[in-house]
């Protein structure tokens, strides 16, 4: 059997489907996810870990996959193992879910390795596969396998979980090369001099910091003098300051005159694993919680002591059974004199409980492991790690009795929580917002777990998103035959499915939140859930979100991925910050000038092409159909912009001189804009700008980041200058509603035949040179104008004619918007001797890709879940809840206690973010404003709601005399001169007000309900 499988598996992939590995392409890299394909990968075990780690390495695109577990299915094995239905208890575990995880990917073949139940594997079966995983194996066939794996140069993993608790270790034989230990990008920056002497200091550009550490190794290009620097074997680097490095003796080097750019070089890291034998005598643990420092030894012995009474008894210790754990205590204590009695306690009496959450966290995380080990992309862990989350016990802790099996789905979940708790998880009500990659894992937790499966549960799921091909690799629970369908709805149905509990108890929609449908997530709605949870993809929707949970006192799950980093944060009513509190620095914007004139990274040029596509495909066809369509639009829009000219130019240009027939003009079109993007606009810059020119100081004006350009003759045989043509061309012709072409014969005819008009560079252009210089103008004079007024059509005579704007989209590799973008910034890159970017990069930068794969999506959600357990036990302590950081390629884990809301003070009245005042029966102004100076001495100055102010101690006598005595619904119809949907019952008002003294006091917002 082993033999024909190892043969079966040298079937080599062909290249990467860019389409479904998109976005976890911009996280591992082409050349790690090469060596991942070229992998076979064992799972021993497939219980809810198992199957866990398996479903986030068949997504990732291993070479096969193949699961191990003969094993009967029992119904407590549905608890965690999302691809069990009840209909399978009885079958081999492998032989029910073999198919389900074949169905995750087309190029990951899942095979099951057969066996008999009542045997464990042995070591000749495991020949043949470049990584090994045991889930749940005993300590004693682990140390039989690792031995044989550590001596034959294969990668082993074993890991477990028991209850609240998570094991997991790893060794990666003697000598493991990682290739690259953080995933960062290469640091890199502009130099402005090095040192000629034995340590060789070099100083980069005055604006920006190196980033550099100690130990780092960098090369150089573009060094002018000291030339031996281009491209050298990488120089260790020591840190002399933020701005200055030394790279060692540089003294038989020739002199440095100028430039220059350092790039970092990731070197290998050779990391020496010890073998599971070895390591359990002298272990070394990796950290997962700083405030439980002692904590590893401990579960270090506890996990070894579980399996000795296992093996002992033949069976685990009882739930809550004290006899039980009084023996796992002893053998703890044989093997370290000084473990937590408590923890290990608790260790034996959760030992049946195997929960969803805690599988995501270490199968995302073993998952992980797994393709460290295949790719040498990331650090592996090094080399023990051991997880608990006892904070999310129940403050009342369950009774013996209670945790006892009761034959169901949910008994793996009972003997850790009990019965009672696990009633109140079921009558939980949930609004889930989003529902991709962290929302699928959430559905799934939640199914498992048996959120709202009871008679008083519902689970609301919101998405307006539909299924997309480059979602299949991380949505899990979406398949190629659900493209194009409403994500919402798959998944509430596939969830329905894990578990018929839930069948119609998840509500799905397609309205997005926002302040457009307060009217179907009004206040019946938020009365009637018991919290939030975001599964968002922006931020702009996450504060709008949390605006909400505020003001309805509703605790929000809040969480995001980026590549291998993640977070979550809690947010409950009260009692911590929301999640507006704090805000992220903004990002660092490129200067307009860099953009236009000075471009000196990649990034820079994609910048300017992705405004380029606007500005030819996009803006011109808007302005075209609003001429048509709107009347006065020339007076209406034209009068003020200060580009008059501009415009109606390009109204001409598009609707009468340069209108084309057929495809041929569209063609001779884009071989115009080439002349004069990357030909004409360079040369008028060196005009206005030559390359020797200077500064007013005297120095050499194109030094620095200014780099110099050079004007691009158009080369019909050149393939980037031919594919700006087709691209360019093409899209044109979508705007014009004319069939496009691809063959490049006919480009390379039409553009070499084109006669481009002599250019002669103007004098006097004024080029913006700093961020603070006016933008570059043509003047105009009015006489101009008037005559190109008279060549524009009347839209009269173009009844019911518009032109097609494109709409850029990232993921169509057949529309030409990237293919369009690249080239176009390639070329730019080109006039300034940048180098170029392929197609994969720049469609990254410019359709804003935020990196992403299903094993930090795993693990992020197990933990949300982790804190979703304490909230539907109402814990209402700071110190309960957890907000937690990680990333996967160092592996780090950060935990911390929320951050306690801030608290204010009126008077002698304390208060936060979660209070406000609240008027009933639509008082009228006047009475709000009396009610604050008798109850609380305090002057109302302003009073303003939404983007209207209502009243100031300034409007006036007779504007205040008529405002105050109004109801103050009447009053908002009045100032905003719109009426109140009808759906609105209540109004959040901001006042201004002062104490006696004068003194300007802050005060909670006022809820007015109607």
């Amino acid at each position: 059997m082993a033999s024909n499988l190892s043969t079966a598996m040298d079937i080599d992939e062909a290249a990467i489907d860019e389409g479904l590995y998109s976005r976890q392409l911009y996280v591992l890299g082409h050349e790690a996810m090469k060596r991942m394909a070229a992998s076979n990968i064992l799972i021993i075990g497939v219980k809810g870990l198992g199957v866990e780690i398996a479903k986030n390495v068949v997504l990732a695109g291993v070479k096969s996959v193949t699961i191990y577990d003969p094993e009967p299915v029992q119904i407590q094995d549905l608890s965690s193992q999302f691809f069990l239905r009840a209909e399978d208890v009885g079958k081999p575990r492998a032989d029910a879910a073999v198919a389900r995880l074949a169905e995750l990917n087309a190029y990951v073949p899942v095979r099951n390795l057969g066996g008999q139940p009542g045997k464990e594997i042995t070591v000749d079966l495991i020949k043949g596969f470049q990584v090994v995983v045991l889930c749940g194996a005993s300590l004693k066939k682990q140390i039989e396998l690792n031995d044989w794996t550590h001596e034959n140069g294969v990668h082993f993993i074993a890991a477990e979980t028991r209850g609240l608790f998570g094991s997991a270790f790893n060794d990666f034989g003697p000598k493991f090369a990682c290739v690259d230990p953080t995933g960062e990008q290469p640091l890199s920056g502009m130099i402005v001099s090095v040192e000629k002497d034995s340590e060789g200091l070099v100083t980069c550009l005055d604006e920006t910091r190196h980033g550099l550490e100690d130990g780092d190794f960098v090369t150089f290009t573009e060094v002018q003098g000291m030339t031996e620097l281009n491209a050298c074997e990488p120089r260790k680097v020591s840190v002399k300051g933020p701005y200055t490095f030394a790279i060692g003796d540089t003294s038989n080097l020739s002199d440095y005159k100028t430039g220059g750019i350092f790039t970092q070089v990731k070197m290998p890291k050779i990391i020496e694993f010890k073998s599971l034998r070895e390591s359990l005598q002298s272990p070394e643990f990796f950290i997962t919680d700083f405030a439980k420092f002692d904590r590893p030894a401990t579960l270090h012995a506890g996990f070894q002591a579980l399996s000795e009474f296992q093996s002992q008894q033949q069976r685990l210790p009882r739930p809550r059974n004290a006899e039980d754990a009084a023996v796992v205590v002893s053998l703890a204590k044989k093997l370290d004199a000084d473990v937590d009695e408590k923890v290990i306690t608790e260790l034996a009496y959760q030992a049946t409980g195997d929960l969803s959450p805690v599988v995501a966290v270490i199968g995302g995380f073993v998952a992980q492991e797994v393709l460290k080990a295949c790719s040498a992309k990331f650090h592996p862990m090094v080399q023990h790690l051991y997880f608990d989350s006892l904070e999310s016990l129940p403050n009342t802790l369950p009774t013996e009795a209670d945790c006892q099996p009761l034959n169901s789905r949910y008994d793996a979940q009972i003997a850790v929580f009990g019965r009672t708790f696990q009633e109140k998880i079921s009558n939980h009500r949930q609004f889930l917002v989003g529902s991709g990659a962290i929302g699928c894992e959430m559905l799934k937790n939640w199914s498992m777990i048996g959120l709202a499966s009871g008679p008083n549960g519902i689970i609301h799921v919101t998405d307006l998103d539909t299924i997309e091909k480059s979602n299949l690799n991380r949505q899990f629970l979406f398949r190629a035959k659900d493209l194009g369908k409403f994500k919402a709805e798959v998944a509430a149905a596939a969830v329905a499915d894990m578990n018929p509990d839930l069948q119609g108890k998840i509500l799905s929609k397609q309205e997005p939140v926002g302040p457009d449908t307060e009217n179907v997530y009004g206040p019946d709605f938020f009365a009637a859930i018991d919290g939030v949870t975001n599964a968002l993809d922006n931020v702009k929707a996450r504060l709008y979100m949390d605006q909400r949970c505020v003001f309805y006192l509703k605790p929000l799950l809040e969480s995001g991925t980026l590549g291998t980093k993640g977070n979550t944060q809690v947010i409950i009513p009260h009692l911590t910050e929301s999640y507006s509190s704090s805000q992220d620095p903004p990002e660092k914007e490129t200067p307009s000038c860099t953009v236009k004139n000075f471009p000196n990274a990649i990034q820079h040029c994609i910048e300017w092409s992705r405004t380029e596509f606007d500005n030819l495909f996009v803006k011109p066809p808007q302005a075209v159909n609003s001429y048509l369509s709107e009347p006065n639009y020339l007076e209406t829009n034209l009068k003020y912009s200060g580009q008059q000219k501009e415009q109606v130019e390009q109204l001409v240009s598009f609707l009468v001189t340069d209108k084309p027939l057929t495809f041929e003009e569209c063609i001779v079109w884009a071989r115009l804009q080439f002349e004069e993007r990357y030909n004409n606009a360079i040369r008028q810059l060196l005009y206005s700008l030559p390359k020797d020119a200077v500064t007013s100081t005297g120095q050499p004006f194109w030094s620095g980041p200014k780099r110099a350009p050079d004007p691009l003759s158009f080369d019909p045989n050149d393939s980037a200058h031919l594919q700006f043509i087709i691209a360019a061309a093409n899209l044109h012709a979508y705007n014009y509603g004319l069939r496009g072409e691809t063959d490049p014969t006919i480009f390379k005819k039409i553009a070499d035949e084109v006669i481009v008009p002599e250019f002669t560079p103007k004098s006097g252009v004024k080029v913006q040179i700093n961020e603070n210089d006016p933008a570059q103008e043509a003047g105009s004079d009015a006489g101009d104008l008037s005559n190109l007024m008279k060549q524009l059509p009347a839209p009269s005579s173009l009844v019911g004619y518009r032109l097609n704007p494109v709409e850029f989209e990232k993921d169509d590799d057949t529309n030409h918007h990237i293919d369009f973008i690249t080239a176009a910034a390639n070329l730019r890159a080109m006039n300034y001797s940048i180098p170029v970017a392929d197609r994969h990069t720049t469609k990254q930068i410019a359709g804003k890709i935020i990196p992403a794969i299903a094993t930090t999506t795993s693990l992020v959600t197990g933990l949300v879940c982790l804190e979703l357990y304490k909230i539907i036990d109402g814990k209402n302590k700071v110190e309960d809840y957890k907000n937690g950081f990680v990333n996967l390629a160092l592996p780090f884990f950060g935990f911390s206690e929320p951050i306690a809301t801030a608290k204010h003070k009126y008077g002698e009245t304390e208060w936060t973010l979660w209070d406000r005042f609240e008027f009933k029966n639509d008082p009228t102004l006047k009475e709000i404003v009396e009610w604050f100076r008798k109850e609380h001495k305090l002057d109302i100055s302003m009073v303003s709601q939404g983007v209207s102010m209502l009243w100031s101690s300034f409007i006036g006598k007779k504007k205040s005399e008529e405002r105050l005595p109004l109801k103050f619904s009447k009053l908002v119809e009045t100032v905003s001169k719109k009426p109140i949907p009808p759906h609105t019952r209540h109004l959040i008002v901001e006042v201004m007000v002062s104490d006696e003294e004068g003194e300007d006091v802050e005060v909670p917002f006022i809820v007015v309900h109607l």
